[in-house]
C-alpha cells in the first residue's frame, strides 16, 4: 500500500493523528501535494461520502473522517499555497434566519471541502443580506442555504428575492437543502438545485461550477 492510500485509509477510519503524520511524511518524501490532496484526503472523504449516501456509515463517522481530513489539510495547505493550487470554486454556506440547526450544514460543508471547495461558513440564523454580502466579498460561485424547520423555509426565498433585487442573481449558483425542503419547493422559490444529502450536494456543486466555468471560457 502506498503512503497516499494509507492516508485515505486512516482518514476513512477517522484517525486524525495518523493522517497528520502520514501527510507530513509524504511531503518529506517529495510526494506531489496535489496528489496527497486529491487521492489521499479528498479521495478518502469521497469514499466516506458514498458510504454515507448508502447508509453504510452515519453522521458520527462522517464527522470524525472530516476531522481527520482537516488535520491533514492543516499540514498540506501551506504547500498547496506554494504551488498555487486552485480550488474548484468558492461556496458560502449558512442556515437561514430563524433556524439554529447546523448538523446538515456542517455535513455539507465537510463534503464541499472534500470536493475541493474553498468554504465560507457563515453559521446559523443568517439574515438574507449576510449571505449576499459574504458572497460578494469573497467572489463566491455557490450560495448554499439550509433549513430544518418548515417555518424558516420561506427565508430561502427571501435570499433569492434579495439577490434579484440587487441584480446579482445570475452571478451565483443557489443550492438549498434540509429535511423539509424538496425539489418542488426549490423550483417554486427559484433555486438552481435541491439535493437530498450532503454527498450529492458536493457532487452537484462541483459539476455546476465546472459547467459554469466552461460556458464562461467558451
Amino acid at each position: 500500500m502506498t503512503i497516499i492510500e494509507e492516508i485515505s485509509e486512516y482518514l476513512q477510519k477517522g484517525k486524525a493523528k495518523n493522517v497528520k503524520t502520514l501527510v507530513q511524511q509524504a511531503i518529506d518524501e517529495g510526494a506531489d501535494p496535489k496528489q496527497i490532496l486529491n487521492e489521499g484526503l479528498l479521495g478518502g472523504m469521497m469514499i466516506i461520502g458514498e458510504k454515507f449516501k448508502k447508509n453504510e456509515v452515519f453522521v458520527p463517522e462522517v464527522l470524525v473522517a472530516a476531522r481527520a481530513m482537516n488535520a491533514g489539510l492543516t499540514i498540506l495547505e501551506p504547500k498547496l499555497v506554494e504551488i498555487g493550487n486552485q480550488a474548484v470554486g468558492k461556496a458560502v454556506i449558512g442556515t437561514v434566519k430563524g433556524d439554529l440547526h447546523d448538523i446538515g450544514k456542517n455535513l455539507v460543508t465537510m463534503m464541499l471541502k472534500g470536493a475541493g471547495f474553498e468554504i465560507y461558513d457563515i453559521g446559523v440564523d443568517v439574515e438574507a443580506d449576510a449571505f449576499i454580502e459574504k458572497a460578494e466579498e469573497v467572489g463566491a460561485d455557490v450560495i448554499c442555504m439550509s433549513a430544518l424547520l418548515t417555518t424558516t423555509m420561506p427565508n430561502m426565498k427571501t435570499v433569492i428575492d434579495a439577490l434579484n433585487d440587487k441584480g446579482v442573481r445570475e452571478k451565483y449558483i443557489v443550492m438549498v437543502g434540509g429535511a423539509p425542503v424538496n425539489e418542488n419547493f426549490a423550483e417554486q422559490i427559484g433555486a438552481d438545485y435541491y439535493t437530498p444529502d450532503a454527498t450529492t450536494a458536493a457532487e452537484v456543486a462541483k459539476k455546476a461550477v465546472e459547467s459554469k466555468n466552461a460556458m464562461q471560457t467558451a
